[in-house]
């Protein structure tokens, strides 16, 4: 996984692909193995992303 930023934005979608199955759903905190808070900031940016129109609900 790349390196935590200290600041997790919405707008950075490329970081938050990383985070992401190929069928657009994000990871569990067990799979990206990064901590329970930031775990929380990436999925709140994700959601905040997709609410914005710059990722997709689903992909196929």
């Amino acid at each position: 996984m790349p390196a935590l930023p200290k600041y997790v934005d919405y707008k950075n979608v490329q970081y938050l692909k990383t985070f992401m199955t190929p069928h657009a759903r994000i990871m569990g905190a067990r799979k990206t193995d990064i901590p329970a808070g930031h775990q929380r900031k990436v999925e709140e940016a994700i959601k905040r992303a997709r609410f914005m129109g710059l990722l997709p609900y689903i992909a196929r």
